[in-house]
């Protein structure tokens, strides 16, 4: 006949968080051990996507481990991925050069119109005689 299990802790349904395995003792009894949760794989804020080079823990765990294992080096190394970050670098460049273009256009706008103004005679034109 099989042995009877019975839990060591009072939840007796069967959560998350009360997964558990069946061992044996050294008596040679069938005792539960309870499982912990999975880690959850840290995810880039932009698209989502599982972040490559970072461990995978619970939120205590996390708080004990050393800095090199929770991010990468690299600018946004231990939030965003490679290639969100390349995107976020160029579209920065793309806008400031946008700006600049801008503002020269600016001056060869004023710069044109000064021309204009220049070249007009500003006199009153003679009237009949």
């Amino acid at each position: 006949m099989v042995q009877r299990l019975t839990f060591r802790r009072r939840l007796s349904y069967n959560t998350e968080s009360n997964r558990k395995r069946i061992s044996k003792t050294p008596g040679g009894k069938l005792v539960y051990l309870y499982l912990k949760k999975k880690g959850s794989t840290p995810k880039c804020g932009d698209c989502k996507d599982k972040l490559r080079g970072i461990t995978a823990a619970r939120p205590r765990e996390l708080s004990a481990m050393r800095l090199r294992q929770k991010n990468v080096a690299r600018c946004y190394g231990g939030s965003r991925c490679p290639k969100c970050v390349r995107s976020r670098i160029v579209r920065a460049f793309l806008t400031e050069e946008h700006k600049l273009i801008q503002m020269a256009l600016r001056k060869n706008a004023e710069e044109s119109r000064r021309e204009k103004s220049a070249s007009r005679p500003s006199g009153k034109k003679s009237g009949r005689k």
